[in-house]
């Protein structure tokens, strides 16, 4: 096996569910990004010694609680791998705020380890190793916000049998996207919270009007049309059992939608909240959103977005 004394790789956030896809969709945002540079200290051991820089949160810096950390252990008990590694991580994406922080790292790690490496493992396998990491944020494997982050654009996630299958589509060159960020205090386990309050069962017609929902922002994507993709940005079931959670969740809304925005919904599990829409109300969409938390005395951060393409060796 040929390999490389160190590798750097670079991962976006991403948003997941796009409202009603949840679990199945995933789209890749060029806001902000995690690096994760892995280096071969010595051979023999299999240590894994990771440093985490940006921390804010304090993530775990142990491999069996680091989402880095969890994605390279697997694939060096893969690959037979038997060498001490550094593993350095730069958090760009803040941790439990719905935009794929532990995605981002688990995405960057598999395909810094692949380059690293020389594994030559395709894509869809890599998605798989790199949903080991949400693990570490979420107590299991979850792969709409891994798929887009290491795949980049608009993901499907589908498993078939017993694999999974990830179908990219490449996004409307004109869709740009606005994520407010509330500054505000979020469980470890914030995922776990989020699931904990969606309800068991739900009425068919529910079902019927988030499938069709679902498949028009499908469509929206494969035939680039914003309008359509912001159509189907309507879910009558996970969003309104998780609103709660969301300070300002419907001034900030009312607020995007009346500034311009074409769909509005939360973004992955919350509590940012992102909004779809052509460019010329990005800006204006981005100040109604801060307001609508600056009702609720909460303090935001908007990112102006556009759709990105994925992970990257730099």
């Amino acid at each position: 096996m040929v390999v490389k004394k160190s590798c750097t790789a670079i991962a976006p956030c991403s948003t997941a569910n796009l409202g009603p896809g949840y679990d199945v969709f995933g789209l890749a945002l060029d806001a902000l990004e995690d690096r994760v540079r892995i280096t071969k200290v010595s051979q023999g051991g299999s240590g894994i010694t990771i440093r985490m820089l940006k921390n804010e949160l304090a993530i775990p810096a142990d491999a069996e609680h680091n989402s880095a950390g969890l994605v390279i252990k697997k694939m060096m008990q893969d690959f037979d791998v038997n060498d001490s590694l550094q593993v350095e991580v730069t958090k760009g994406v803040p941790a439990g705020y719905g935009i794929g922080s532990s995605a981002a790292s688990a995405a960057a790690a598999a395909v810094a380890f692949n380059a690293l490496y020389r594994l030559k493992i395709d894509k869809n396998r890599l998605v798989e190793y790199a949903a080991e990491g949400e693990i570490a944020s979420a107590g299991t494997k979850h792969y709409d916000n891994v798929s887009a982050s290491l795949l980049g654009g608009f993901v499907i996630c589908r498993i078939a049998g017993d694999k999974w299958q990830f179908t990219r589509i490449e996004p409307p060159k004109d869709l740009v996207l606005v994520v407010g960020v509330p500054s505000i205090e979020v469980p470890k386990k914030k995922t776990e919270v989020a699931r904990s309050v969606l309800p068991k069962e739900v009425p068919l017609r529910s079902v019927v009007h988030n499938v069709s929902g679902a498949a028009t922002i499908v469509a929206g994507f494969a035939l680039k049309d914003v309008e359509m993709i912001a159509s189907g940005i309507d879910d009558v079931i996970v969003e309104p059992a998780r609103k709660h959670l969301i300070p300002a969740y419907d001034s900030v809304k009312q607020n995007a939608l009346a500034a311009g925005a074409l769909g509005v919904t939360i973004s992955g599990a919350g509590p940012s909240m992102i909004a779809f829409m052509k460019s010329k109300n990005a800006r204006k969409v981005a100040g109604a959103m801060a307001e609508g938390f600056a009702q609720a005395g909460v303090k935001s951060r908007t990112l102006v977005c556009r759709p990105s393409q994925g992970s990257r060796v730099v």
